[in-house]
């Protein structure tokens, strides 16, 4: 008889740093974006519709006030019960989620509003349907359109930024950051089903990949990281939205001083220069 091995080979294994965050920003309670809209924005508004296809319900869009300034908000939504997560597709967006959100960008600008957006999807949905009705596309008009805004932008990286969904949503003056959030192209589970072909790397990959706060920050990737209550933000829903609330004031203060002409300038620079990984010799 062949010997056997011995132990169990279901015995579960570690927890890696890297993955405890995974896990941080992944967790149940944490508070989704309408719960800082709701938490710091007044006089909230709702736009519905692409005015080309449909009303994408994992987008929302809207003015609203903060303080004494009165902004054009976007977040995508995600939804409570298993009921609400589908509808809402996990928080996924379509593409006419993308031209909803860029419709309301050029009525923000036509009437000199900044945009905020807030952000916490795993990525685009990658569907047929999306992609028939061009998904890559309404992405990439995304990044060209907000690449020349003539107004301030502010995004928030509250959970999960994943690949261009965010992006679309994230070519911003300032790109802030929760301490617990996290901004990649991809999802861990993902990357390991491609570099291992076993999802079941996935913490492995999580560590290869740099994809939390302070990693991101150190590529140039995210302007500011947002503390957050100890244990994380889903442990003080009030204190996280606070905290939240006054970084988006302070650095509106900071844009709205600024010339259009330099802030655009200012804002196409910055995301030529991230991440650079060589050097002129």
């Amino acid at each position: 008889m062949s010997e056997q091995p011995s132990g169990s080979t279901n015995v579960p294994q570690p927890v890696s740093p890297a993955w405890k965050r995974i896990e941080t920003a992944r967790h149940p309670q944490r508070p989704y974006p309408m719960d800082f809209i709701e938490r710091i924005f007044t006089d909230f508004s709702e736009i519905h519709g692409d005015r080309a296809f449909g009303d994408d319900a994992a987008v929302a869009c809207g003015m609203a006030r903060i303080g004494d300034d009165e902004v054009l908000v976007i977040a995508n939504r995600k939804g409570g019960s298993t009921k609400e997560r589908v509808k809402r597709n996990f928080g996924m967006p379509h593409p006419e989620g993308y031209r909803k959100a860029l419709r309301c960008m050029k009525i923000a600008e036509k009437f000199n509003r900044p945009v905020i957006s807030l952000i916490d999807l795993p990525g685009a949905y990658p569907g047929l349907g999306a992609e028939e009705r061009g998904q890559a596309e309404a992405i990439a008009r995304n990044i060209r359109e907000m690449a020349r805004l003539r107004v301030p932008t502010i995004s928030i990286i509250s959970g999960e930024g994943g690949s261009g969904g965010a992006l679309a949503l994230a070519v911003s003056d300032r790109v802030l950051i929760l301490e617990n959030a996290l901004y990649f192209v991809i999802t861990p589970e993902s990357c390991a089903a491609i570099m291992w072909r076993d999802a079941s790397h996935k913490q492995q990959a999580a560590e290869a990949m740099r994809i939390s706060a302070p990693e991101v920050a150190a590529l140039g990737c995210v302007d500011e990281i947002i503390s957050e209550p100890p244990g994380g933000a889903h442990t003080d829903h009030p204190v996280g939205a606070g905290l939240v609330g006054s970084a988006i004031q302070k650095h509106l203060a900071e844009l709205k001083a600024m010339p259009v002409d330099a802030l655009i300038a200012a804002r196409q620079r910055k995301f030529r220069n991230i991440a650079q990984c060589y050097t002129e010799s």
